[in-house]
């Protein structure tokens, strides 16, 4: 059984140290939803965001940085 999608209108979403300066390859999260992670493409911040467990999150970006 799936949660319900949380609601996400109150994010406060941060770019990813990563992104470039002109605005592409722009990942967002908002840290401000523990214990989920949400993550967006700031290039389209009006489509829906995945959503996923802080811990899934974590271990993503420790496998990225590895």
């Amino acid at each position: 059984m799936r949660s319900p999608r949380p609601d996400l209108s109150g994010a406060a979403w941060r770019k990813s140290s990563y992104s470039n300066a002109d605005g592409g390859n722009c990942v967002e999260v908002a840290d401000n939803y523990a214990p989920l992670t949400p993550v967006r493409d700031s290039k389209r911040p009006e489509a829906p965001a995945l959503v996923v467990t802080a811990p899934a999150w974590a271990a993503f970006v420790g496998h990225l940085k590895g």
